[in-house]
């Protein structure tokens, strides 16, 4: 019995004594091995990170993006693969300039600003910035590089004339065109640039639908314009699928007196007091025709890409074209300064509303269409406009009352119009 019990009281002992031991052994290896490594220099510790997956944290949904609790340091950690917004920016100073002068031959008179005798020259010096993204100054032989056997059309009114000029002296500083169309009036022409088979037109159709105006000698309609709101203007409708890339846009003839056609049957008229035909507001025809041109492009199966252009807002002030409205600006203004028109306004929420309606149809058919909306940039651009410099030397030849005629609709050349071409080369050649 008493072998017995020490037997077992021996064992208990030793089993408890080497457990101590074993424990003891433990945390002083734990400690001696932080100690150790802590000691030893950086390039020496092993690299035990990331044993386990990556974790990655979604986010809600409505910011559109993924958050990574760790990015290795040869990834770049600024990539953004969103769209930029060019259209929020400003407008600052740019010590380069334009890209042409005005003795490009491309610049029809009332738009050339400098020769017609505007003595300042600080418009010509700022470029459209966005804030959140570089737009690169246009590059207009890897423009043209890009385009190559492809054709282009602009079409619209005025001001699709004045920004096919703009584009043409910026591409003839590096390639030389040949026209070889040109229709009576110069209103529609094309040119060829046969070093890289790139073809380029401005289609005159300033209401998109087809139009009966009757034109005096300064191209002012001297009767009520008929506006058939259910046909579009054959000008561009038989030529459209022969495009690789398409620029529309219509606006301000809207505004002018006209009878409003459906199915060949009067549906009204808009500013005919004469008439005995029931009034109506020129948003109703604009609206009209707008979806009307923008249902044949989103089931037309084009290929190509077709841009929807809102329409450019004027900067006149004290008035109006046509009771002495001016344009003395010599700077641009900052964002808040100069509040859109209430007209041009309505004229833009109209354009918006339906060709965002239509974009999501398009896209739905394989239709390539976007919405390129130049209003915010412009808007804060009245010093651009050729004011009274659309005439040569205006203030020598004043009429019987001292006054100038001033444009504050139309850009000059070289001008702030530029730039929407800075804007269309990322979206088409770099497309961003």
């Amino acid at each position: 019995m008493r072998i017995d019990y020490l037997k077992h009281g021996f064992g208990y002992k030793h089993k408890n004594l080497i457990l101590k031991l074993v424990v003891i052994t433990f945390f002083f290896g734990l400690a001696f091995k932080l100690v150790f490594f802590h000691s030893l220099p950086q390039k020496f510790v092993p690299l035990l990170e990331h044993t386990f997956p990556e974790k990655t944290t979604i986010v809600p949904e409505h910011q559109n993006t993924l958050v990574s609790e760790h990015v290795p340091e040869n990834e770049d950690q600024s990539t953004n693969t969103e769209k930029c917004d060019y259209l929020s920016g400003d407008w600052v100073p740019n010590p380069k300039g334009p890209l042409y002068s005005e003795n490009c031959n491309h610049i029809e008179p009332y738009q050339n600003c400098l020769k017609n005798g505007r003595p300042d020259r600080e418009f010509l010096y700022w470029k459209w910035t966005p804030r959140k993204c570089d737009l690169p100054s246009f590059d207009p032989y890897k423009f043209l590089n890009a385009m190559r056997n492809k054709t282009w059309a602009l079409i619209g009114d005025s001001i699709t004339r004045n920004h096919v000029k703009s584009l043409m002296c910026m591409l003839s500083t590096v390639g030389q065109s040949v026209v070889v169309y040109e229709e009576k009036g110069f209103k529609s022409k094309t040119w060829h640039f046969s070093s890289f088979n790139f073809t380029l037109s401005v289609i005159w159709s300033p209401f998109l639908v087809e139009a009966g105006i009757v034109e005096d000698i300064n191209g002012v309609p001297n009767s009520e314009i008929e506006l058939h709101l259910d046909k579009l203007s054959s000008k561009w409708k038989n030529q459209f699928m022969n495009f690789d890339y398409i620029i529309l846009s219509c606006g301000k003839w809207f505004l002018r007196s006209a009878i409003y056609y459906e199915n060949d049957t009067i549906l009204g008229c808009h500013s005919c007091p004469k008439s005995n035909l029931k009034e109506l507001e020129f948003t109703f025809a604009y609206r009209k025709a707008i979806k009307f041109v923008l249902n044949y492009i989103v089931s037309s199966h084009h290929k190509g890409m077709i841009f929807y252009r809102t329409f450019t807002p004027d900067h006149f002030e004290n008035g109006e074209w046509s009771n002495g409205g001016t344009c003395n600006r010599t700077k641009p203004v900052k964002e808040g300064e100069m509040e859109i028109k209430y007209l041009n306004k309505m004229l833009r929420d109209i354009e918006l509303m339906e060709v965002e309606n239509a974009v999501i149809e398009a896209s739905r058919n394989g239709v390539n269409l976007k919405v390129v909306d130049f209003v915010p940039l412009s808007l804060l651009r009245p010093d651009g406009h050729p004011g009274p410099y659309r005439e040569f030397h205006p203030f020598d030849k004043k009429d019987k009352n001292g006054n100038v005629q001033n444009d504050c609709l139309h850009w000059c050349l070289p001008g702030p119009i530029d730039s929407w071409n800075d804007i269309l080369m990322e979206m088409v050649v770099n497309n961003r």
